[in-house]
């Protein structure tokens, strides 16, 4: 049996240390029952409450793999979109420019010619203020795209991988013209409700007090960021993400909150879909979706996840066929499947200011002692 003592006893000492106020570590591994791990507070400034196991997170760019990945492979399967399909097809706007003629593939593998990021929402509200209606949102997106499509290519399409907060923002612009929904009412309908309700979403600003509202916090509450020089306030279930919040809160690069719990009820469906167990995702593609795509190593990056690298996140033990993602609040996922393990880590690191950066020795600490307590003490 796992010593789960020595897990938490890490998980306390890294809010000892200054590695972030508070955080939930939740694992799976095979038919065991969840173990759950929480510690600290949900922030320093001003002093938080305990976190709790059903603390809700700001999840940052995990809404890559578990939103919009997870809603394009739904499509795919339903037909609506493949693959090998370019921007164009979906965003005829953008037939005319560089990145019309990308691939969705191309996207997903962070090799579409695009940059990294643009701080385009200085752009579409210098005042730094957000959305807060459909037909607000959906005037942000369109701006959004126009700036996106008068972009360069910074490298020659498929030569490189650069991770892209610009690619899944076109993402998820596809993801909503392919299905006639936003990228909220979608995720809701197709992923969270078939999962039976678990608590993750986007939070719009319109809906904002009625989710406050709806949180009782005796038992459930939401982490902070930081304090936002843009927007002028310490932000709580706001997105910390200027881009996303510039279009309402809700994008394909990030906007998703979530509890750990909720964070394992999508990741289990991609770890059954991978093993033919009945899932909402079907073996194959969800498969092809999480194998490294260059095998020969000049890229860690399968289709939207990514797979451990050297030196990785994962740490020393996380198998070649492992896949995972990391989100900049301080969020991160790692599966590995041969084992059946999950590994989820929630926490507000960026709390009160993002220049901390000591969880990037903290998280292939934590996983090398969560694959050592789980898989070798089988």
């Amino acid at each position: 049996m796992p010593a789960l003592s020595v897990i938490q006893t890490a998980l306390n000492r890294a809010v000892t240390e200054g590695v972030f106020p508070g955080a939930v570590l939740a694992v799976r591994c095979g038919d065991r029952t969840v173990s759950r791990f929480h510690a600290g507070y949900l922030s320093t400034v001003p002093p938080g409450s305990p976190v709790g196991i059903s603390t809700i997170y700001d999840l940052a760019s995990l809404t890559k793999p578990l939103a919009t990945v997870t809603a394009l492979v739904l499509l795919m399967q339903k037909g609506s979109c493949r693959l090998d399909d370019r921007v164009a097809d979906h965003l005829p706007e953008c037939a005319d420019a560089p990145i019309g003629s990308a691939t969705i593939r191309h996207l997903l593998t962070h090799s579409s010619g695009l940059p990294g990021w643009r701080g385009f929402y200085e752009r579409l509200s210098p005042a730094g203020t957000i959305p807060s209606s459909a037909g607000e949102r959906e005037q942000a997106k369109r701006a959004m795209l126009s700036l996106i499509r008068s972009e360069a290519s910074v490298y020659e399409r498929g030569t490189r991988s650069l991770y892209s907060d610009l690619g899944f923002i076109v993402l998820g612009l596809i993801v909503e013209r392919s299905s006639r929904q936003s990228m909220s009412d979608y995720f809701l309908d197709h992923i969270v409700d078939p999962l039976g309700g678990p608590r993750i979403g986007f939070i719009l600003p319109e809906r904002l007090q009625a989710f406050s509202d709806s949180v009782d916090t005796e038992i459930v509450a939401v982490a902070p960021t930081e304090v936002d020089g843009w927007r002028g306030h310490l932000l709580c279930g706001e997105v910390h993400d200027q881009n996303a919040a510039a279009l309402g809160g809700e994008a394909g690069h990030a906007g998703l909150f979530g509890t750990a719990d909720a964070v394992l009820a999508i990741t289990g469906e991609w770890l059954k879909a991978y093993h033919g167990q009945k899932a909402i995702l079907d073996q194959g593609i969800a498969r092809e979706f999480t194998r490294r795509q260059k095998q020969e190593g000049a890229s860690s990056w399968a289709l939207g996840w990514d797979t451990p690298s050297t030196p990785s996140s994962a740490g020393r033990y996380f198998g070649a066929r492992s896949f995972g993602h990391l989100g900049y609040t301080g969020t991160s996922i790692w599966i590995d499947p041969e084992h059946e393990l999950e590994v989820v880590l929630l926490s507000n690191r960026v709390h009160p200011s993002n220049k901390n950066e000591a969880i990037r020795e903290f998280r292939p600490a934590i996983h090398n002692l969560v694959y050592q307590q789980f898989i070798g003490s089988i």
